[in-house]
């Protein structure tokens, strides 16, 4: 892609956040009642390529359960508040009455307590019993030290997820994780991310991850691009890291890895670019914050907002707006997009024509500048 000058002594890419592009309507248009929107990863199939963050603010074991049920991914934060404290409900509430002003600071307060092993293994095995299918998230730093605790409590799919992931992580304190081993001499698929361009999604296809989270400080609740100045428009990154699938498909001969899109997913028809740009499902927290039944009571935040040291990130009023039932799948009262998602995938498919979301990934866009 060509570059554009920034200034006599710097050059950079055009990219393009969701915003900025659309999906072109087609010759063709079907019944949405035609359209599937079933994906696989490894062996496990969903209804709905929708997975959910780990967010303590949109998962817990209930609503992790409850996504599953309705055909969906929960994963749920194995280093939130439901790893730290028996029972954290209390916490979860005065989280949601807290001034903005020293709301950072309470939090900073109430994760500082240590992670706890038994209760990695007792909530898992609470989302197991219920029947759906089991996924933990933990950030790079912990992998070590909790992996063989999350592993005992039969996982079925294992989540890496930070800011930004590497497979090629230096440090000249510590032993770096390596991704490639680890993920070798693991029994359960592996998604790992965030990454944002092509050479490094096609590092991490490389180590043998089933899936690569695609995105870098986009989500509703990062501060990311103010605090660090990082960030990648999302419509170009996804399309970046799809081309690396591609790639790495011919490469490897014939594995394919699933991208899944993190960040920037604030309304239905962002999921629909979304897969039009390449992903195969997309990773969701603010939508699914905005449930009645979801932990935050109408608030949401993620990990960056409460780090010890540098918080890249905030607590957020979201709001509600209806069931977890009704945001997946309708009826919807609203016409903004944060009511019956997966509805609106279905009829943003049919309206091009495809029935299938593969055959969706090659539908026409444009953008706007």
């Amino acid at each position: 892609m060509a570059e554009i000058e920034i200034g006599r002594g710097k050059r950079g890419r055009l990219a393009y956040a969701f915003d900025d592009v659309a999906i072109v309507p087609s010759r063709r248009t079907r019944d949405p009642e035609e359209v599937s929107t079933h994906w696989q990863i490894d062996a496990y199939r969903f209804d709905i390529p929708l997975v959910a963050a780990p967010m303590d603010s949109a998962m817990s074991p209930a609503t992790a359960i409850a996504l599953g049920q309705q055909g969906g991914l929960g994963v749920l934060d194995l280093e939130g508040l439901w790893t730290r404290y028996d029972d954290p409900e209390p916490l979860l509430a005065e989280i949601a009455t807290l001034d903005d002003t020293p709301a950072l600071r309470r939090m900073q307060e109430i994760y500082a307590a240590p992670v706890r092993e038994e209760l990695i293994a007792s909530r898992l095995q609470e989302i197991r019993d219920a029947g759906v299918v089991v996924a933990g998230s933990l950030s790079p730093p912990r992998v070590k030290r909790y992996y063989e605790a999350v592993l005992a409590a039969g996982v079925d799919m294992f989540v890496i997820r930070g800011t930004t992931v590497s497979a090629e992580h230096v440090s000249g304190q510590a032993e770096p994780l390596n991704l490639k081993q680890f993920i070798y001499e693991l029994d359960v698929p592996v998604m790992v991310g965030g990454c944002a361009t092509y050479q490094a999604a096609l590092h991490l296809m490389r180590t043998g991850a089933a899936g690569v989270l695609v995105g870098f400080g986009g989500g509703a609740a990062h501060t990311t691009r103010s605090v660090l100045g990082v960030t990648v428009p999302m419509a170009s990154a996804v399309a970046d890291v799809a081309a690396a699938r591609r790639d790495y498909l011919d490469e490897s001969g014939g594995r394919y890895v699933h991208v899944v899109a993190d960040g920037s997913i604030g309304r239905s028809g962002d999921i629909a670019k979304a897969v039009a740009c390449g992903a195969d499902a997309v990773m969701v927290g603010s939508p699914l914050a905005k449930a009645t039944e979801a932990p935050g009571r109408g608030y949401h935040w993620g990990s960056e907002a409460h780090h010890p040291e540098l918080p890249r990130g905030e607590r957020m009023h979201v709001g509600t707006v209806g069931s977890l039932s009704q945001i997946l799948t309708g009826p919807s009262s609203m016409a903004d997009g944060s009511l019956n998602l997966v509805g609106a995938l279905r009829r943003a498919m049919a309206t091009t024509g495809y029935t299938e979301l593969k055959e969706f990934q090659r539908v026409e866009v444009t953008a706007f500048r």
